[in-house]
């Protein structure tokens, strides 16, 4: 409801994401706008937010697959080795 400090917390770098009931994660990480320099620090850096976010009792492989995609278009198959 306060507006000011929402805008504030996004200029700051404020990562939002939503989880549904499989796991799957669901998040913004540009617009048409953004160049593909930008788009890929994005990309990286909530990756590497959820990374930290795994919880020390969970064992085994937390991010199984990820996929990238537009609102409206097919997933790309992102390699999860390679997002380190």
């Amino acid at each position: 409801m306060e507006i000011g400090k929402a805008v504030t917390e996004v200029k700051a770098g404020k990562i939002d994401f939503k989880v549904d009931k499989y796991g799957i994660i669901h998040a913004g990480i540009g617009k048409v706008s953004f160049d593909a320099a930008k788009i890929k620090e994005n990309a990286q850096e909530l990756i590497q937010t959820l990374i930290k976010m795994k919880p020390t009792a969970a064992k085994g492989t937390y991010v199984k697959s990820i996929y990238l995609s537009s609102t409206m278009s097919p997933g790309i198959a992102i390699d999860t080795k390679s997002v380190n």
